[in-house]
Parts: C-alpha cells; sequence; structure tokens
C-alpha cells in the first residue's frame, strides 16, 4: 500500500498526449489552446471615441474658448471625417473613429447644446480625454493569448475580433465508464429489495463533463468471461478506462486479475488513504486505467483527486493547490490520509471548512450537503481549529 503523494506522483509521470484539433472558435470554451493568438492590427485599431459627445481641437479649449459651432456628426461605423475649423466641433458617438484634427471628447452630460452651438459646462478638459488610443491594448503582432490557455467567455471575444474562426485545441481524451455489479439496476427499473440503481456511473460523467470531456457507459456484470471479453475490447478502442467497482478483495471483484491477464500494467493497488483505500491504477501502451472502489464517495474523491491531475497534467494546464482552514479540531487514529467532506465558508478574507458527519464511503447523499473534501495528511492524529491544509472543491 503506498500513500497519497506516491500514488500521485506515479499517476503524473504517465500522463498522455491526445493531439491536437482545429475546431470552431465558439464551440472551444473549456478547451486548452494550443496556438499562440497574436493580434493581427493594433488594437484598438483607430484612435476610438469611448463616450458620447462632442470632439474638439484641444488648444481651442486651452485658449479659453468654450461655445464650439456644431460641423457634422462621427457615427461609430463610418468613414473617418475631418473637422474643417479648429474653433468648431463635430458631435461623436462611442466606438467611432477619431475626426480628424480633434483632440479630446466632451461628453454630452457636460454640455449644453442650442441652435447648433455646444457649450462647455465644466472648467477643467484634457488632451485626448475621453479617447482610447490606438495599439494601446496591444500592438499588430502582439501575444493576446498564451498557449496553454484554458479558453473562456473572455478568450472567445478576443478570438473573435482577431478573426480567428477557428482555433487549435487539444483533443479531449475517448473515455469509457464502466459499471460492475450485479446488485445494481437501471435509474428507471425499481429496485428489488437486495438491489440498488446505478449511480457512481452518472456521477463520473458529470465530473469528466465538468472538465468538457465526453464519455461513454457501460455496465457488466459480474461474469468473469463477460468482463474479461469486453474490456480487452475497451482497452483497444479508448484512451482511459475508468471502472466503478470490482477492485476490492470480493470474491467477484474480479477486476484486478482481469488487468494481469489482458496485460495492464499495474502500477499500485491500494492507496492509504481514506476513503478510496482499494484504488487500482495501471496502463497499457495506449490506454490509462483507474479502478475506483465502488462505494460512492470513494469514486468521487479519486476521481477528483486523480484523475483531475492526470487530465490536466496531460492537455498542459497548469493548476494551483487551493487550502483552507479547518473551522473546528477533530481527530483521526487511522495511519492514512483522510480526505475529509466539508462545508466551506469565508470567514474574514478567509476560506473555512466545517467538517460533515456522514455514515461512510456508501454515504452518498452526504455530498449534497458539502463543498469539498480537505486532506488531512495521516501522519497526525489530532487536527487543531486554525490549522489550514489542501482542499478539494466540487462546487
Amino acid at each position: 500500500m503506498i500513500s497519497v503523494e506516491e500514488a500521485k506522483n506515479i499517476i503524473l509521470k504517465t500522463t498522455q498526449d491526445f493531439g491536437v484539433e482545429e475546431i470552431p472558435f465558439i464551440k472551444s470554451v473549456g478547451r486548452i489552446l494550443k496556438e499562440e493568438i497574436v493580434a493581427d492590427r493594433d488594437f484598438p485599431p483607430f484612435n476610438r471615441v469611448s463616450m458620447d459627445g462632442i470632439a474638439i481641437n484641444y488648444s481651442s479649449f486651452k485658449k479659453g474658448q468654450r461655445n464650439f459651432k456644431i460641423e457634422g456628426i462621427q457615427a461609430a461605423g463610418s468613414k473617418q471625417i475631418t473637422l474643417q475649423n479648429s474653433e468648431n466641433c463635430i458631435e461623436v458617438m462611442t466606438g467611432a473613429v477619431l475626426p480628424n484634427k480633434t483632440s479630446a471628447v466632451i461628453r454630452y452630460e457636460d454640455l449644453t447644446i442650442k441652435n447648433g452651438i455646444a457649450t462647455i459646462n465644466i472648467e477643467t478638459v484634457n488632451d485626448r480625454q475621453n479617447i482610447h488610443g490606438k495599439g494601446k491594448d496591444g500592438k499588430t503582432g502582439d501575444v493576446l493569448i498564451k498557449q496553454n490557455t484554458k479558453i473562456s467567455a473572455a478568450e472567445i471575444g478576443v478570438l473573435a475580433t482577431v478573426g480567428k474562426s477557428t482555433v487549435k485545441v487539444v483533443k479531449q481524451p475517448k473515455v469509457m465508464i464502466v459499471s460492475t455489479g450485479d446488485e445494481l439496476v437501471g435509474v428507471e427499473e425499481k429496485p428489488l429489495e437486495h438491489q440498488i440503481r446505478r449511480s457512481n456511473v452518472f456521477t463520473l460523467v458529470s465530473l469528466l463533463e465538468r472538465i468538457h470531456i465526453s464519455s461513454e457507459t457501460d455496465h457488466i456484470t459480474d461474469d468473469k468471461p463477460i468482463l474479461k471479453e469486453k474490456i480487452k475490447k475497451y482497452l483497444q478502442e479508448y484512451d482511459v478506462l475508468l471502472f466503478s467497482g470490482a477492485v476490492s478483495k470480493g470474491k467477484f471483484d474480479y477486476l484486478p486479475e482481469i488487468f494481469e491477464e489482458l496485460g495492464v500494467e499495474k502500477l499500485f493497488h491500494k492507496v492509504a488513504q481514506r476513503p478510496g483505500k482499494p484504488f487500482f491504477y495501471g496502463k497499457t501502451d495506449k490506454c490509462n486505467v483507474f479502478g475506483f472502489p465502488g462505494n460512492p464517495i470513494s469514486t468521487f474523491v479519486n476521481c477528483l483527486a486523480y484523475f483531475y491531475p492526470w487530465y490536466h497534467k496531460s492537455v498542459g494546464l497548469k493548476t494551483k493547490v487551493e487550502t483552507a482552514i479547518l473551522g473546528e479540531a477533530i481527530s483521526f487514529k487511522p495511519n492514512l490520509t483522510y480526505f475529509l467532506q466539508v462545508k466551506l465558508e469565508s470567514k474574514f478574507g478567509h476560506l473555512v471548512t466545517f467538517p460533515i458527519k456522514g455514515n461512510g464511503s456508501g454515504d452518498l447523499a452526504s455530498l449534497v450537503k458539502t463543498d469539498a473534501f480537505i486532506q488531512l495528511p495521516k501522519e497526525q492524529i489530532e487536527f487543531k481549529k486554525g490549522e489550514v491544509f489542501p482542499i478539494i472543491k466540487y462546487r
């Protein structure tokens, strides 16, 4: 049995390269960018008016002039016009190109306009005020978005404005999620007294969708020949297999021996943690195999604690470890890393955790009452209020 740290190190050394694909930019939210996005022209590409009002030649105001005859209108999207008389002004709209031979914009709120004359009602006007200067946000050729950035709505706007109708991103892994067990029935079925409905597989589907990975699912009964036949096929067809159940010591927990018979290299089986100790991890030349224990909390925490970091490193995404303060003292005697379910609260600018007592790793409903797991090291027994530990948030 290895430590949590050893298990994570092993997993992070076996990341995969899923390749690159080019997709429509509007479909790229949540994906990992695999090219630099550069400015195809200055940003903004012209001196841009940033307030509705009038544009004047600042030198006229500086000389004491306050009344300006309106000479024309510069609308947004229209070709640049020129101020013909430096003692006049041009009405301008937000987003318009600044008229030639003007150098300051005064907003309508600071004006009185009557009979075609605009009177400035404020004492202070600055040269270049209310003008978004050409190239202020970026010059032609500047890198606007770095490679390996996770694309959000903010990046979508930039992609659109530089004309990137398609964008190169990391391909997502092809994932099969497998549940096992004769006690499991479909969601739409009414279980008998000795049965329960399948839930772990759908939890995993949702956890993967959270990071924009589509997956397929299968449920296989506890029949070794059938299990072996299907798994052999899946090892060839998928980049990742996620299993829920059949990796412990039960009589029908066939997966570890099936993996061995099919040539899956076992990298570890059992981690010194609670919940989720019987976790199996292995690989073939083209497929990584995560065998999560069948209890719901075990499956949930192992996916977050191990699959997420493995995926993030595989696609080149850097992640930060989050920490939080323990809101009350607790004790935990087993020599195991403890992933404790907690509620999160923000107090005086700090994230504080409060443990929620569940009924063990089979208590699926307890997840609804909590926000995160706090990771407590196995070297300690007593954990004091105010101590800081890593957390894994799922809300």
